[in-house]
């Protein structure tokens, strides 16, 4: 492996080398496993594109190999994979410093809840309010998901869902209380007062 290059870190490379450290398979199998196993709930594994791209890297890498071409008469040759010991020993230090570290993350919901002022008052809350019922109805999903599997599956395999449900419950108490503020008249704007705010921080430059 080419020491000198920094080894590019994501979801689906995670989970591809995790696959691979369970046993060879193809990519076909990769995605199928991936979502038998609701890991497309965390991971975007809907473009096998995106698998194939993340598996050239990894190759390059050195950090999988291929183990075999399959061959059978009247489909086309499927390429085995299997990961080497250098990605799995990556692997499992990128599971280490994602468990222990704080990363910094730039999800596009903070983007434009920075970027209110943009839209009409009576706009965004429109716009939140639909989103208010849009976190009901995955939270609602999820909740159906936890307890349709938790007797039949170890916990152990639930916890991104788990984690999921917490940051869904979170994120729509967080809405429901901005828009009841708007509601109550506690959080407003106007084209008027931006323009008054603009000045007052326009005149300490």
């Amino acid at each position: 492996m080419n020491t000198n290059k920094k080894i590019q870190r994501s979801p689906l490379a995670i989970a591809i080398l995790a696959l691979l450290a369970e046993e060879p398979m193809h990519p076909y199998r990769m995605q199928q496993l991936l979502k038998e196993r609701g890991k497309d709930e965390v991971i975007n594994v809907r473009q096998r594109t995106n698998i194939y791209q993340t598996i050239e890297r990894l190759l390059r890498d050195e950090l999988i190999a291929v183990r075999e071409t399959l061959r059978e008469a009247g489909r086309p040759d499927r390429t085995v994979y299997e990961a080497t010991e250098e990605g799995q020993t990556v692997l499992r230090k990128w599971l280490r410093d994602i468990l222990s570290e704080l990363s910094q993350e730039f999800p596009e919901f903070p983007v434009a809840i920075s970027f209110l002022g943009m839209l009409k008052f009576e706009d965004v809350q429109q716009q939140l309010e639909k989103r208010t019922v849009a976190l009901e109805e995955e939270l609602g999903r999820l909740d159906s998901a936890l307890q349709t599997y938790k007797d039949t599956i170890p916990r152990l395999f639930m916890l991104e869902t788990e984690y999921k449900r917490t940051v869904i419950r979170a994120e729509l108490n967080w809405v429901r209380s901005v828009v009841d503020d708007m509601r109550s008249g506690r959080l407003a704007w106007d084209d008027e007062w931006l323009r008054n705010i603009a000045q007052q921080f326009g005149s300490h430059e």
